[in-house]
């Protein structure tokens, strides 16, 4: 525990003394967000009327908030880094809220591939661009009528000068091992990634210059995949991860990775950045006990016990009838000893962790500037 305080005020000390704009060339007035639920603040719950029932949400905003997490995302600690505020969803009317400094179209459950009937959300990538499109023509009619909505809205510029997040393509991989073999799964991974490069293609055209692309995690490290995919020890890597399910996301990362290579060179006036989250989540949990956590796969928030404590049948917060028998899946006493928050999602803790090694600049291509010679000596 005293290793984990540490590392958490190490990770604060960022923001306080090397703040996300000050040591890198960050001073965007505004951000557009693409994505599912790992960076998703509340577009799912509004937009399908989906519930999300405590504990999601204890530990930063005291009660759920639209994110699958006990609290912030890696998205609301860059947005804090780059001193910014909280994203608000594009499908959140209630409130009247401010998209000056930007908006968020990711929806937890989304697929860069369009939706099916089985989808858990209908607000893939294709539709998610479309969102911005009318977001922005939105925008641009209601500024050139009145002046009142300035406060809430972005100005002209800013849609030019904005970045364009993106964290989209985990459900699509995930997704497809429920129906096809491993070999089917790698071979849809181009067509995969011509859908998002297609929306991509758009949004350049629509006139974006700075796109910030995350690649895809260790999806076989997810205690959902480990116990639909893992109960054969023979399927699991050193590690306990599903090693099909990481060998897709490691696949799917190493041609969006040569994808983001290409648009670099075809987009000479435009900046693309690309962030290998998944070396920097498989490092967390190959050594959780370093940077403070206890446990690396078994989810915090769930139903079942160890070692996942995942029982698809009932999730975070939920109450069902399992076999004749209520159960509930709680919470655990102290969510800062996991990684894992529910089984599919991470907790604010790592989150944290995550976000502090993507503002060391190492994991991006390309990197970030030298300029902070303190924050790439700290080692975790």
């Amino acid at each position: 525990m005293a290793l984990k305080i540490y590392v958490l005020m190490t990770i604060n000390l960022f923001s306080i003394f090397f703040p996300l704009a000050n040591s890198i060339d960050f001073s965007y007035p505004a951000v557009f967000n693409f994505g599912d639920s790992n960076s998703d603040t509340g577009g799912l719950v509004a937009g399908v009327g989906e519930r999300l029932d405590p504990p999601n949400g204890q530990i930063y905003f005291q009660k759920p908030s639209g994110r699958f997490c006990d609290g912030r995302l890696i998205i609301d600690f860059l947005m804090d880094a780059m001193d910014m505020p909280f994203l608000n969803p594009y499908l959140d009317s209630i409130g009247v809220p401010s998209f000056r400094k930007g908006c968020n179209f990711a929806a937890a459950g989304s697929t860069i591939l369009p939706a099916t009937a089985s989808s858990v959300s209908p607000f893939s990538f294709g539709i998610q661009v479309a969102q911005f499109f009318r977001f922005k023509a939105r925008v641009l009619d209601l500024l050139a009528k009145t002046k009142k909505l300035d406060k809430y809205l972005p100005a002209v510029d800013y849609f030019a000068k904005g970045l364009y997040m993106f964290d989209i393509g985990q459900n699509d991989l995930a997704g497809a091992f429920y129906s096809k073999p491993l070999d089917q799964v790698l071979a849809s991974i181009p067509t995969i990634l011509a859908e998002f490069e297609a929306g991509i293609n758009k949004l350049y055209d629509q006139g974006a210059r700075n796109f910030w692309v995350h690649n895809t995690g260790p999806l076989g490290c997810l205690a959902q995949n480990i116990a639909k995919f893992g109960t054969d020890p023979s399927k699991l890597d050193e590690l306990g991860c599903v090693s099909s399910h990481n060998q897709a996301s490691g696949l799917l990362n190493l041609q969006l990775r040569a994808l983001c290579k290409k648009l670099q060179g075809q987009y000479s006036d435009a900046n693309l950045t690309y962030v290998d989250i998944f070396t920097i989540k498989s490092n967390l949990i190959a050594n959780y006990s370093r940077y403070g956590f206890e446990q690396p796969i078994t989810a915090c928030c769930g139903y079942g016990g160890p070692p996942l404590n995942f029982d698809n049948r009932v999730h975070c917060g939920q109450t069902k009838v399992i076999n004749g028998s209520s159960v509930t899946a709680n919470g655990c006493s102290d969510s800062t000893e996991y990684v894992n928050w529910d089984g599919i999602h991470y907790t604010e803790a790592a989150n944290q962790y995550v976000s502090s090694q993507i503002l060391t600049g190492k994991y991006s291509d390309p990197p970030f500037s030298d300029q902070m010679p303190f924050l790439l000596k700290l080692k975790f």
